[in-house]
């Protein structure tokens, strides 16, 4: 018994009288801020895919197929030389054919995340050009620059009643 917690003593309560700490004891958080004070750090940012995973992926769907081959016609009992003749030709179609740059999001599962994250940028790209947005173009600038008119046309004004 320690610091006068639990029981005096565990007799007739049907308990060890072991004490355990509450997990489900939510503490306080701490009392900052719930947004930044930065800005800039808000900024969104695209993920750039891995292009070692792509291509992985790409290379894997690749031998799935050729494995699929493969394996029919092992079943077929087609002579090993014909199976390989046959899945290195398909592979080099596949490899041939395969472009990595059609990426489309409609066919991708939630845990291609690559995938999807190269699919995004490619339709914001293309939103983009179809927009006409430039590449330089910085998310809030028009009010920067209103800004920034702004307050020279309020020096000027300055100047004249300072001249007057």
């Amino acid at each position: 018994m320690s610091s006068n917690v639990g029981l005096t003593t565990p007799r007739g309560s049907g308990t060890s009288g072991y004490v355990q700490r509450n997990l489900s004891h939510l503490r306080p958080r701490d009392a900052a801020a719930p947004y930044p004070k930065d800005f800039d750090s808000m900024k969104i940012r695209q993920r750039q895919p891995d292009k070692e995973i792509l291509e992985h992926d790409r290379k894997r769907e690749v031998e799935v197929k050729v494995f699929e081959l493969r394996d029919r016609l092992e079943e077929e009992e087609v002579d090993e030389e014909e199976i390989e003749e046959q899945t290195s030709a398909l592979r080099k179609k596949l490899l041939a054919e395969n472009n990595p740059e059609k990426a489309s999001a409609k066919g991708l599962k939630p845990h291609q995340v690559h995938e999807l994250a190269k699919a995004k940028i490619d339709e914001s790209e293309k939103l983009r050009k179809a927009l006409g947005i430039s590449e330089s173009y910085e998310e809030g600038s028009h009010w920067r620059r209103q800004e920034e008119r702004l307050r020279e046309a309020n020096l000027e004004r300055g100047k004249e009643e300072s001249a007057k």
